[in-house]
């Protein structure tokens, strides 16, 4: 049997700094008069459902829209609590990355729902392909936490960090904790066998 980690996003409180994870991903964040809101477009409802799931444990509304393209879409309501997130993740237009930005368990397992994918035998983040500036400075982000990650994909459409090794996954898991209740969701979940 193993012991969770005390720092497993099953241990943590919900916080708004935590939909930091959906912006390390291809979330966006937009100021609109009622306050800033965070948006991601991801590959499945199933996604879209537990991101909203998650935020709703914050104490906030969101909602699984669809995109212009069709996607699945989760969003936040818009929320001057909101704003200073936004702040700190835009620099004039642009999508940037906090100095000194550490993932918490949280904010990791957000990133998971909205990009994580099986890569072979290893595991991809996936990083926002229209904030390539972002890219190097989310790989540091995960060394502080005791990831060290390879930058993948950077010249594709699918850029990612992927993790390698079974330490580097064990901790990925033992950070994020345990899938949604979907059975799709298991197949995308990061395991360490």
């Amino acid at each position: 049997m193993s012991q969770m980690s005390l720092f497993s996003a099953e241990t943590e409180d919900p916080a708004i700094d935590d939909l930091a994870g959906l912006l390390a991903a291809q979330g966006q964040s937009l100021h609109t008069p009622m306050g800033a809101r965070v948006s991601v477009v991801v590959a499945d409802r199933w996604r879209a459902q537990a991101i909203c799931a998650d935020i709703r444990a914050i104490g906030f509304d969101a909602e699984v829209a669809e995109s212009e393209e069709g996607r699945p879409l989760a969003r936040t309501e818009a929320n001057p609590r909101f704003t200073a997130l936004h702040r700190r993740w835009t620099s004039g237009a642009v999508k940037t990355v906090p100095e000194g930005w550490v993932p918490s368990p949280r904010a990791l397992r957000l990133w998971v729902l909205a990009a994580g994918r099986p890569d072979g035998a290893h595991y991809a983040l996936g990083l926002d392909p229209h904030a390539p500036d972002t890219h190097a400075a989310l790989s540091t982000a995960l060394m502080r936490i005791g990831i060290a990650p390879t930058l993948v994909g950077t010249n594709g459409s699918h850029p990612a960090l992927r993790i390698t090794g079974h330490k580097r996954r064990a901790r990925l898991l033992e950070t994020i904790g345990a899938p949604p209740l979907d059975p799709a969701a298991e197949d995308s979940w990061p395991r360490t066998e």
